[in-house]
């Protein structure tokens, strides 16, 4: 069984999936990959999906989840991706490693869509690039 990644923000609405959808498509042979909120939003907001999609990777199936669903299994890796969700983050049974990396919220974002998908996508590429390096470095030792 593949170790579990747990990916989360306060909302679950757009950083924690931005992270799940690039880390998945860049280490989903080697691990599970989830994401979860300590106040879920309810949906996965449109830009991100649609950030996404301008990469290739399909966001369309997640859907916004509670870190409670994820307290009962055996979380290898918690990583989380605002300040909130660091500071409301659980420690789960079994946990072997945590990581706090902060991102911009880009549901915070204001003017014309094109403005706010700028935002949305800098703050994708911020992800990618964090997110690609820590799955490049999961190849060359242990999750």
């Amino acid at each position: 069984m593949k170790p579990t990644v747990l990916i989360l923000c306060t909302g679950n609405s757009c950083r924690s999936h931005l992270a799940e959808g690039i880390l998945r498509a860049a280490a989903g042979d080697i691990i599970d990959v989830r994401s979860a909120g300590s106040k879920p939003a309810g949906y996965v907001h449109p830009l991100a999906v649609k950030a996404m999609a301008e990469i290739g990777i399909d966001l369309a199936s997640h859907r916004s989840k509670h870190l409670d669903e994820f307290l009962s299994r055996d979380i290898h890796t918690v990583i989380t991706v605002c300040g909130n969700a660091d500071q409301a983050c659980p420690i789960f049974p079994g946990q072997m490693q945590r990581h706090h990396w902060n991102f911009d919220d880009p549901a915070h974002a204001t003017g014309t869509e094109d403005e706010q998908m700028a935002v949305f996508r800098r703050v994708r590429d911020e992800i990618r690039k964090v997110f690609e390096a820590y799955a490049a470095g999961l190849r060359f030792g242990k999750p």
